[in-house]
């Protein structure tokens, strides 16, 4: 028996069991089991040679995705986003290669990857789909785009991005399990946990030859993110969902999917509708601020602002800049949302927001 084979028959055998409290460490076994088996399955395709990905170079800013089925229109909306020239055609598979695009906006420069299209079993590696699915791994943004006709491979794809080990809109659980030579399983938590008691946990441990560990969970969470804690490679990823070909439909039919998608973008890449709306949209979701430099004696940049992370600190700025900034650091000021007055003195711990101005002061 191959290990899909295996997984198929613990799947079965998790949908024959009823869930209550007596046999929710039992299925929290056979879940971690099928974890195990479909990361054993991926190191034995790398091993072998099979799924090692396509080689992706990251610049930019920031890095996009463009997920998503075969012709759903992903090459003419990375040609509208970007500078890119993404081979555009009426048949399925066009795109057979990573393609990269750089969508300058705002001052920041945006990369963009037309992915070829997956299929379902993907992440099985059908249609070297878990080789496709990768790419989106190191992806600060996952951009799922759907063709108006056929929304339902929405289910598909994200089932597809969570069977490679990927969490779209999640954050990582708030949970620590510190591994320990002696002395058994301490559990502790600061939360009441609904999906999961000592028991559950122990049985899950265990089948990952965890017998000594001290563990602490700070949030209520199910038997799933705690696996996904013991596998450590999961990653937690953002997404947009994007509903292409709006021009080929009339808009009852457009109401009737948008009360499915409340929270979904409705474009048409080839007419150009909502692709600046579109373009908002990413930047925003990339959690993206500028911060415009004032150098002392001169006035602001506002041609080229520098492009950080929402949150990002006056140290985080100088570290980006170069080092010599932080380590002679003696003071900055600020004029924008972030501070009570314009040119309020601040230190290295002050949080900077879109479109302030910022002088640093180091030492001479």
């Amino acid at each position: 028996m191959d290990i899909e084979e295996k997984i198929k028959k613990i799947e079965e055998e998790i949908q024959k069991t009823p869930y209550n409290k007596a046999t929710a460490h039992h299925i929290g076994k056979l879940k971690a089991k099928i974890s195990r088996l479909r990361e054993e399955a991926l190191q034995r395709r790398t091993s072998s040679g099979k799924g090692r990905g396509f080689h992706i170079k990251k610049s930019g800013d920031s890095t996009v995705v463009l997920i998503g089925f075969p012709s759903v229109g992903k090459s003419t909306l990375l040609n509208e986003l970007t500078n890119a020239e993404s081979k555009v055609g009426e048949y399925q598979f066009t795109t057979l290669e990573i393609v990269p695009g750089v969508m300058e906006y705002r001052g920041a420069q945006i990369q963009i990857f037309d992915i070829p299209g997956i299929i379902t079993g993907a992440s099985r590696g059908r249609g070297r789909g878990r080789e496709i699915l990768s790419v989106a791994r190191s992806a600060d943004l996952i951009v799922i785009v759907l063709d108006v006709f056929n929304t339902e491979h929405m289910d598909i794809i994200m089932r597809e991005l969570r069977d490679v080990g990927i969490r779209p809109d999640e954050t990582p659980p708030d949970v620590t399990v510190k591994r320990r030579k002696l002395g058994g399983v301490k559990l502790s938590s600061t939360v009441e946990l609904t999906h999961l008691d000592e028991r559950i946990i122990r049985s899950v441990l265990n089948e990952y030859g965890i017998h000594n560990a001290d563990v602490l969970i700070r949030e209520d969470i199910t038997v799933d993110q705690f696996i996904d804690v013991l596998e450590a490679n999961r990653v937690y990823i953002p997404t947009l969902k994007v509903i292409n070909k709006i021009d080929l439909v009339d808009e009852s039919y457009l109401e009737e999917i948008r009360k499915r998608f409340p929270n979904a973008l409705f474009i048409s890449a080839d007419k150009h509708l909502n692709i600046d709306k579109l373009k908002d949209e990413i930047f925003d979701r990339l959690g993206l601020i500028r911060i415009y430099m004032k150098p002392q004696g001169e006035k602001a940049d506002y041609d080229e602002p520098l492009i950080v992370k929402e949150g990002s600190t006056v140290a985080d700025v100088c570290q980006k800049l170069h080092r010599d900034f932080l380590r002679k650091f003696r003071h900055a000021r600020v004029w924008g949302s972030s501070v009570k007055f314009d040119g309020q003195k601040v230190g290295l711990d002050h949080v900077l927001r879109d479109e302030d101005v910022l002088r640093i002061i180091i030492k001479k």
